[in-house]
């Protein structure tokens, strides 16, 4: 039986490096299928079909089976993320202190549902099960930062400030 050659990278950039590092410290093994796709996320912002073709294709698992794995868990996303991302976490202490009402007004103010990206770019708005700051509630991350105590006006002068950059 013949060694498995792992196919070449996509391009030259740099972030394939990375990516092509998670795999070979798993021996190209199918279980780091999910590390290996949360390495290209994290590297690239989200997963293109190339980027899922090339880790299939590289870890020897179906296409189906990552194209599952993407679909099924929360974290991928098959979009671009926007310049900014605002996450309303919508777990059972901040939805009792009023985070319905705020993914509602975010909603309006952008004229996005929540998952997705402005027309323009410019920010993302999503939501997450629990963040684990139950103490905090209601808690938004604005860029990857914990906002504890958020309240409506906070929230819609964050996404103000956004929206003119």
């Amino acid at each position: 039986m013949q060694a498995f050659i792992p196919p070449p990278l996509p391009s030259d950039d740099k972030r394939w490096k990375i990516v092509n590092g998670t795999m070979r410290k798993n021996g190209f093994a199918r279980h780091a299928l999910i590390e290996t796709l949360h390495t290209v996320q994290s590297s690239f912002g989200y997963l293109d079909d190339d980027s899922i073709r090339f880790v299939a294709k590289s870890l020897r698992v179906p296409l189906s089976q990552a194209y599952g794995v993407v679909t099924f868990y929360h974290h991928f996303s098959l979009k671009p993320p926007g310049k900014h991302t605002m996450t309303i976490c919508t777990g059972t202490a901040c939805y009792i202190k009023g985070t319905d009402k705020l993914v509602a007004a975010a909603e309006k103010r952008l004229g996005v549902p929540q998952g997705q990206t402005t027309k323009d770019g410019q920010i993302s708005l999503m939501t997450a099960r629990c963040v684990g700051a139950c103490g905090r509630a209601p808690v938004v991350l604005t860029d990857g930062e914990l906002q504890g105590q958020m309240t409506g006006e906070q929230m819609l002068a964050q996404l103000e400030r956004w929206a003119v950059e």
